[in-house]
């Protein structure tokens, strides 16, 4: 009995000295957070706990086409994710931000939809969207929604949906 207890002890003090868990990703700088992504080192299960004060350094990302491997997923999506647009990414990580801020019923966790993916609004069946042109328009409508916004405090337009003009929703 004693060695398995030795034994179960030895495997969580070698997973939690893991050098991925010695950076706090629940802390991590959007500057980091952006990095690691590119890098496809982000290993943490979750979004990072931004605020509406890193909005403006995650929107210079909004445009990033790099591909990305390594990343948070929704655990109750069926869909197997394994890439994503940098910049749709950050898009889905900014929309986390007002979900949070709004407490809105559809998050989960942090995760504010169930992909960082876009689907046409107006569609009879669930038409998701993948091309350059949704991800043009959909950062399109977060920057104008921050830029006309900024100035004020954020709880004045935090339940204001940045894609309510264009024809696409979180999937």
């Amino acid at each position: 009995m004693l060695k398995i207890l030795v034994f179960c002890l030895s495997i969580i003090c070698f997973y939690s000295c893991d050098k991925n868990e010695s950076e706090d990703l629940n802390n991590v700088s959007v500057e980091r957070y952006i990095e690691l992504l590119k890098e496809g080192k982000y290993e943490s299960l979750k979004l990072p706990e931004f605020t509406s004060k890193d909005i403006p350094e995650l929107l210079k990302s909004r445009n990033d086409n790099l591909m990305i491997m390594n990343f948070p997923i929704n655990g109750i999506s069926s869909l197997s994710l394994t890439e994503c647009k940098l910049g749709m990414y950050v898009l889905w990580t900014i929309e986390s931000i007002r979900s949070v801020a709004i407490n809105s019923e559809s998050l989960i966790g942090r995760f504010p939809s169930q992909n960082p993916i876009l689907a046409l609004r107006n569609s009879a069946e669930l038409d998701l969207v993948y091309d350059d042109e949704s991800q043009e328009t959909a950062a399109k409508a977060y920057f104008d929604w921050w830029e006309e916004n900024k100035d004020k405090e954020f709880d004045e337009f935090k339940n204001i949906d940045p894609l309510i003009e264009t024809e696409y929703w979180w999937h």
